[in-house]
């Protein structure tokens, strides 16, 4: 854990900060290379990439604010403290965010809605791979203590006073969990890309998996910024992710059924 990379005097550089930075322009170019491949004005991809990512950092606070209601609404101040502009958020909340803000962009410039969702799918997956790991470097997004060989122990005091890492105690590392999840997601989607049948593919498949994999990672998640629904049932995370896996399942619905082979008859 690596909470911050230099300091010099009352100037520090996050590696949080400057790994989701990373992660950003990774992504864009990312979108830029598979909009060429798919035929979609590379520029207007860029521009999508950009709307796209201030509506997620939008989202992704909203929801963590909407997740601490109880806390903002009796520290309205807390609204506007430097530790909210600092924080991560929640990854899904910024993903409905951009969904919905993107809807909205390629409508307005009339881009072919199913193709571009299509090229941006792995840039979404890489970039929040690279952003994960800032996450482990930070401390934040952790994970319930464990008696597994693998559990990581942080220990950097910055990191309990930043974020509330629990220090000295094993605990599952969530953030690489869901790194090599979406590390996996990425050489997926990009292998399916040569070999897609219709548009919606590939972001369908993104959807599914990565809704699949984070609802089950939620039962691992030890940070309290959780929020809940249906009385306590499940997390707030939890019901966007089943969202996910049914939007995903609809889009893989549009494929195209193949025709039956014809039958020759005999006399």
């Amino acid at each position: 854990m690596f909470p911050r990379l230099f300091e010099i005097g009352s100037f520090s550089l996050a590696t949080y900060g400057v790994l989701v930075a990373l992660a950003m322009i990774v992504a864009l170019f990312t979108v830029v290379r598979f909009a060429r491949r798919e035929g979609v004005d590379p520029e207007r991809a860029w521009s999508l990439g950009i709307v796209c990512i201030f509506a997620a950092i939008v989202g992704a606070k909203l929801l963590l604010v909407l997740n601490e209601w109880d806390f903002y609404v009796h520290n309205p101040s807390a609204l506007f403290s430097l530790n909210l502009l600092q924080s991560a958020g929640v990854f899904s909340g910024g993903l409905v965010a951009a969904v919905i803000a993107g809807l909205l962009y390629m409508r307005r410039q009339h881009m072919p809605i199913l193709k571009t969702m299509d090229v941006f799918a792995p840039a979404l997956a890489l970039g929040h791979a690279i952003g994960r790991l800032g996450c482990f470097a930070a401390g934040c997004c952790y994970g319930k203590p464990t008696q597994l060989p693998w559990g990581v122990t942080f220990t950097n005091p910055l990191a309990a006073k930043l974020v509330g890492t629990p220090l000295g105690v094993p605990l599952h590392p969530t953030q690489i969990y869901e790194f090599l999840v979406e590390l996996f997601n990425f050489g997926l989607l990009v292998w399916m890309f040569p070999r897609k049948k219709f548009d919606g593919q590939i972001f369908g498949t993104y959807l599914f998996l990565y809704g699949l994999a984070r609802y089950f990672l939620e039962f691992l998640r030890g940070d309290p910024d959780r929020g809940s629904v249906l009385n306590g049932m499940m997390t707030t995370t939890q019901l966007i992710s089943i969202l996910m896996v049914i939007a995903g399942g609809l889009l893989w619905m549009r494929m195209p059924r193949q025709p039956e082979p014809a039958t020759s008859a005999h006399a």
